[in-house]
């Protein structure tokens, strides 16, 4: 039996504002993965105060940002993307993930980690605790994608 793999530092970051309705999408996800977060994964509701959680940025190897994103689907759609989709013109991008992007420009002198942003195209974008119907719908969804991804990186190192 070879040596034990350490597991790579994974930040699942739920992104976006919970008082407008479908914006909160990501703040919904990670709320619910904490419940059953797997092991060594740090769930964060980062909301929109992304610099706050800068010293969770500096920490990860490996991103999951979750939040809502318009990309033209119909409301309730899952996206998965990288960081160069979201820059790209493809992809509207919402202020969130940019702010995410943003904040990992302070990270000078480290390795950038590893980003995949879920997205969930919303419905309603207005005053208002709760998802819209085809938001709250693709949640579910949105939370077996994180897992998934969670599940990917860790095989990836496994074979390393």
């Amino acid at each position: 039996m070879g040596p034990k793999r350490r597991q790579p530092r994974i930040l699942i970051a739920g992104l976006g504002n919970f008082l407008l309705r479908d914006d909160g999408v990501g703040v919904h996800a990670v709320r619910a993965l904490a419940q059953s977060r797997p092991r060594g994964v740090i769930c964060a509701d980062v909301g929109t105060a992304v610099l706050d959680a800068l010293h969770l940025l500096e920490w990860a190897e490996k991103i999951l940002a979750l939040d809502a994103m318009e990309a033209g689907g119909p409301p309730g759609t899952v996206y998965a993307c990288g960081v160069s989709d979201v820059e790209g013109a493809g992809i509207k991008a919402s202020l969130h993930e940019l702010s995410l992007l943003g904040a990992l420009r302070f990270l000078k002198g480290k390795a950038q980690p590893e980003i995949v942003i879920l997205g969930v195209e919303p419905q309603t974008i207005d005053f208002g605790l709760d998802l819209s119907p085809p938001v709250a719908a693709a949640l579910p969804r949105l939370l077996e994608a994180a897992q998934d991804q969670v599940a990917r990186w860790r095989a990836m190192e496994a074979e390393v």
